[in-house]
């Protein structure tokens, strides 16, 4: 108690010291970082601002939304794609566990497309509530950086609003790149293929990250027939090899058709569809193409050069472990920094902020131990280290264990789809380094793996660790044979 009221006094004093600005903090950019950022700020007292461009689901330099990315056009709109279009192998599946299902099975795209929109829309309404209910102003409009402590918002009808701030926070997210080939303006990115007006029959996936692999996996679930072009021998780069293998495996045993160490040259209109032309001289009508390439930060519009704000060569803003830019006064949170480019790491950097300027805790992000997701279908899901970066960050032996097996759903169903679980462990420590899963739920088996490696598990704490039976989690506490031993200095040494 004691300490809440020795900082209502210091936020008090401030305040009064520093009246001649319009706010505390403003926020440019409203998705998770910026909404998670300015709501823990004015819970610590602070006056705050922020704005966003007007919601539409698929975003532009003029519309964007409450909320963000990952709310709009990302994670929530993908994951509920990638729910529907998991039903229909289960569909399939249940006929083995006795359900009599018709050979004919409709899918309605359209309805399942409005569900979605009704869910983003109510989500964007509760992300403004979470605004409003902090104490928050919200103002509708672009927002740019006009000095070290003033902004200026172009509203909707075209009025300018200029504000003062002690604090500014460039929040502003990321959006999808599209390669510059001949033909580009034919093809789409992931904002336009969660809003497709019609379910296409015929599908080109462009690039090997999570975002192609994801769709892929959607649009062939739902009947599409998909060819996945990427440039490696193998999707998912920076991902475990092993771990690499057994996706484009599922994949490939999904139906999906893969084009390693592939490059699309040019798009054609024509009246049967976009012809598609590879670096190989391969052609193929489709549909739809989709680039999944990449994304670059959202800082062009903001005036950052002309007030000095450091830029890496991608446009990423450049910020110091507190999320601080070379401008005392400006701050920079999420995909905008392209640090870790992940919606709970944006939230985190946003917390970390409000602490530090506000809160009267310094406190820095810690990227250790993070857990992600890739949702196909079955999803891959990781924490910590590959083996390949266990090995070369190790100073001695490493030691990796895996499990592969038949899930025993797919023991009735007939499913031949292969479960992979793997531990990377420290020879000399017998500390876990890494978790990796594909299969069925592995996003909810490995949130909870990643709170044992960011306490510090031991391999021998896992296996003291009684599992639940009959699951697949609890292949994770019974691994108890070495697949293989790296020394040091080694090697990988398996079959891919």
């Amino acid at each position: 108690m004691a300490r809440k009221m020795l900082l209502d006094g210091e936020l008090s004093q401030r305040n009064q010291e520093e009246a001649h600005y319009d706010f505390d903090l403003f926020v440019i950019g409203a998705g998770s970082g910026g909404v998670r950022a300015s709501r823990f700020s004015a819970n610590y007292g602070a006056k705050v601002g922020i704005c966003e461009l007007p919601f539409h689901p698929i975003s532009s330099e003029v519309v964007g939304g409450v909320g963000g990315t990952c709310v709009i056009r990302g994670c929530v709109p993908k994951k509920i794609l990638v729910y529907g279009a998991a039903f229909g192998g289960e569909i399939e599946d249940a006929r083995n566990y006795g359900w009599e299902v018709n050979e004919k099975l409709d899918f309605n795209w359209k309805k399942l497309l409005h569900k979605k929109t009704d869910e983003i829309i109510r989500l964007n309404g509760i992300y403004k509530r979470l605004l409003s209910n902090a104490g928050v102003k919200l103002f509708e409009g672009e927002g740019k950086i006009v000095g070290p402590n003033e902004v200026e918002v172009t509203q909707l009808d075209g009025t300018k609003l200029s504000y003062s701030a002690k604090h500014i926070l460039i929040a502003t997210g990321s959006r999808a790149h599209r390669p510059p080939i001949p033909g580009q303006e034919l093809g789409i990115t992931s904002d336009e293929a969660l809003s497709l007006e019609d379910l296409p029959k015929r599908v080109v996936v462009l690039g090997g990250g999570y975002i192609a692999v994801e769709f892929a996996s959607i649009w062939r679930g739902m009947g599409a027939t998909v060819d996945l072009f990427f440039r490696k021998e193998l999707p998912l780069r920076g991902f475990d090899d092993e771990m690499r293998a057994v996706v484009a495996r599922n994949l490939e045993g999904r139906g999906i058709n893969l084009h390693p160490q592939t490059n699309l040259t040019e798009l054609i209109k024509t009246d049967n569809g976009i012809k598609v032309i590879t670096d190989h001289g391969e052609e193929l009508l489709a549909d739809v193409v989709l680039f999944a390439t990449g994304r670059l930060p959202n800082s062009k519009r903001l005036n950052l050069e002309a007030v000095g704000v450091e830029l890496d060569n991608t446009g990423a803003v450049k910020v110091d472990e507190y999320s601080r830019t070379n401008i005392p006064s400006i701050w920079a949170v999420g995909d905008v920094t392209n640090r870790m480019n992940l919606t709970p790491v944006a939230l985190m950097e946003g917390t970390c902020f409000a602490k530090t300027v506000f809160g009267g805790e310094s406190s820095k992000p810690d990227y250790s131990y993070i857990p992600c997701a890739v949702f196909s279908i079955p999803p891959l899901s990781v924490v910590g280290v590959s083996e390949e970066q266990a090995i070369e960050q190790a100073n001695g032996d490493v030691l990796v264990f895996t499990s592969t097996f038949n899930p025993m759903k797919n023991t009735i169903s007939g499913r031949q789809e292969k479960t992979v679980m793997k531990l990377v462990v420290d020879a000399e420590t017998d500390k876990v380094l890494g978790a990796s899963m594909c299969g069925p739920d592995a996003p909810e088996i490995m949130q909870g793996i990643a709170v044992a490696l960011k306490c510090g598990a031991t391999k021998a704490q896992f296996d003291s660790t009684v599992g639940i039976h009959p699951s697949a989690a609890e292949e994770f506490v019974t691994m108890r044979s070495i697949s293989r031993r790296i020394t040091a200095g080694g090697k990988p040494k398996r079959n891919l």
